[in-house]
């Protein structure tokens, strides 16, 4: 085992990375975040390092750039092939380079490299992306700074990543600065986190702007969590954005952008009958990860080791709590059955069975037996035989995941999953730090139903009840969005038809408006759809007029939605990508310094820069000659 992380020279001295910055720029339901990297090189040669991060899974990256003593460079977005050739050319001609790019096993994982820092430089990476704020269950909108990247399993057949051994995040060796900035058509309540912050600022009377920052003193040994709470919460809004002045009229980043909050709310005479009936399936994690600090524990009582053994396994315990909170709750007549995985799987009943005092009790003394003790985090295995079983007539398919989401097969499970939505909902819960947000929002979104984070076990029961009643709520039908816009305004939306709506919870809806009108400047929306047979419809009247100061947020997460939606299609997702300035799996953001530089004699100095995680050798198919190198998570 290595007593210190990172690769290490001769002298012991440190990896390149001195500090990080991040500022947080809420506007409304959406944000806008921007990372300083600051990166010296104290090596006697070259050096390129690397450094693979988290970064939301729906988080659209728009800027890169890279400042060297007094030159500043800003990346572009290339095909990534063509990306990494550059990169490769640049630093064997001796020039400075940097290339950023997303895993192709994952988009919540971005690596980036800084090639070529001359002995004594220093070096400041600006990276800017923008991403939307999920709805907790107290209306709180939550965002999260992962410090932890945890190591995903990787299913036995698949072997580019090779585990070899744990790094304790307390040995970080580069500090964080964290501040946030809140600003909203409705007045903030609070804000809270799960680290400590210095008391909130409001800027103005009304209270609708207002900025807070993490307290002096933090360790950057756990995610940071941010909740944001605004009053009238459940209050629809629209923001429009006007385009980019140098983009083409009639293109996506030239016309306005508009996007739409709805808080759908169901007639009080459908909701006071809610569902008596449905099949409810729980699929729990039992791998290795769920507690494997327990074993880590013994060899390396770190701080922070020995924390996440009490975390992890308080969370086991309120797990089957909640459990058996929920076998309680579920309405009489349904029918229910209980998975759990690791490398393989488990199922209580051969088949689902109707909920009764018999099969509640059976259930019962399962779950009171389980322990993380199945191994790896293999998920697609169960949800195929989840969903290879028939449908009960009458009986509508629940289904309910509890994970770490520590995978690395995270879009082949989301697309099983898409493939099978018309068959069931998906709720989704990432447990404890780290827990991928490209899975288990990826397995909500595309599965009709709902996700929720949980990083704090006191936390953990009402969240799956809000959860829960969401499930038990008909199934809405017929959803249609409809646009009423003066003469003269047409509209393109953007989004993807909307597949499932529930009481109270937000809807986003991205949309170009093209066009002019000497008319009044106010729009309507009308969302109509059918819910246990009773048809509804919700109204929301806005202004044309684009908003002051909200930069191309809007666009951009505009882009990000039709990039994900076109997913295979990779020339199309070039275009849109490289027109928007948002990053993709087919593309990758670089700078290259073009100033002078001398051909480098003989390789490089690779160091590579850890988050708290694990660290995995992998080969560098990029390169002529072969590389190895460690990445710490």
């Amino acid at each position: 085992k290595m007593d210190c992380c990172g690769l290490l020279t001769a002298q012991k001295e440190p990896v390149p990375l001195k500090s990080v910055e991040v500022e947080l720029q809420v506007r409304d339901h959406v944000a806008t975040v921007v990372s300083t990297l600051n990166y010296e090189n104290k090596e006697d040669k070259p050096l390129e390092a690397v450094f693979v991060f988290p970064l939301p899974g729906d988080a659209a990256v728009c800027h890169f750039s890279a400042t060297i003593g007094q030159t500043q460079i800003v990346a572009e977005v290339k095909e990534k092939q063509q990306a990494r050739e550059e990169y490769d050319d640049a630093l064997s001609s001796g020039q400075q380079a940097f290339l950023l790019e997303e895993s192709d096993q994952s988009p919540d994982i971005f690596s980036l490299s800084v090639g070529s820092l001359p002995p004594g430089e220093s070096a400041s990476i600006r990276l800017e992306y923008v991403t939307e704020l999920a709805v907790q269950a107290d209306d709180g909108l939550r965002f999260c700074l992962p410090a932890v990247l945890n190591p995903r399993y990787q299913p036995q057949d698949s072997c580019c990543y090779v585990q070899v051994t744990s790094v304790p995040a307390s040995l970080v060796p580069y500090s964080l600065s964290f501040s946030a900035r809140v600003s909203s058509p409705r007045p903030v309540s609070k804000v809270e986190s799960n680290c400590s912050l210095d008391p909130l600022q409001y800027l103005n009377i009304e209270q609708t702007q207002a900025t807070v920052k993490l307290a002096a003193g933090h360790k950057f040994d756990r995610d940071v969590e941010v909740l944001i709470y605004y009053k009238d919460a459940h209050q629809p809004t629209a923001v429009v954005e006007a385009g980019q002045a140098s983009a083409k009229p009639g293109s996506l980043m030239g016309d306005p952008a508009v996007m739409l909050s709805l808080y759908p709310e169901f007639p009080q005479a459908v909701m006071s009958s809610l569902a008596s009936c449905g099949e409810f399936v729980f699929l729990l994690d039992r791998s290795g990860s769920m507690d494997d600090h327990m074993n880590d524990s013994k060899r390396d009582q770190t701080r922070i080791g020995s924390a996440r053994v009490f975390i992890m396994l308080s969370f086991l315990s309120s797990l089957k709590d909640t459990l058996l909170l929920l076998l309680k709750s579920l309405p009489m007549g349904c029918y229910f059955n209980i998975y759990s995985f690791g490398s393989g799987y488990e199922h209580i009943f051969p088949t689902s069975v109707e909920y009764s005092q018999k099969t509640m009790e059976e259930a019962l003394k399962t779950v009171e037996r389980m322990g993380a003790d199945l191994g790896g985090t293999e998920i697609l295995k169960p949800l195929q035989h989840i969903y290879s079983q028939p449908c009960i007539p009458n009986q509508p398919r629940q289904v309910f995941v509890f994970t770490d989401g520590e995978v690395w097969n995270t879009k082949e499970i989301i697309s099983l999953v898409k493939n099978n939505s018309g068959s069931h909902r998906c709720f989704s819960f990432g447990i404890g730090e780290g827990a991928s947000s490209a899975l288990i929002n990826g397995l909500a979104k595309e599965g009709g139903g709902h996700a929720q984070f949980i990083t704090g076990a006191d936390r953990m029961q009402p969240k799956v009840m809000q959860s829960l009643r969401f499930a038990l709520q008909p199934a809405v039908v017929d959803i249609s969005v409809t646009w009423d816009l003066p003469k003269g305004v047409s509209v393109t939306v953007l989004s993807p038809p909307i597949t499932a709506l529930f009481q109270g919870q937000r809807s986003l809806v991205y949309a170009q408006l093209s066009g002019q009108s000497s008319e009044a400047a106010e729009g309507c929306v009308t969302v109509k759809y059918s819910l246990a047979g009773h048809p509804s419809q919700n109204q929301l009247h806005f202004s044309l007029t684009p908003a002051q100061d909200t930069g191309l947020t809007v666009h951009r997460l505009a882009a990000r939605t039709l990039i994900q939606q076109d997913g295979g299609l990779k020339k199309k997702v070039v275009e849109l990508s490289v027109q928007s300035g948002v990053s993709s799996i087919f593309t990758a953001f670089i700078a290259v310094n073009k100033g002078d530089g001398e051909a480098i004699q003989g390789p490089l100095v690779r160091r590579n820069v850890q988050t708290p995680g694990e660290c995995y050798f992998m080969k560098n198919k990029n390169k002529s000659h072969a590389v190895l190198k460690i990445y710490y998570r």
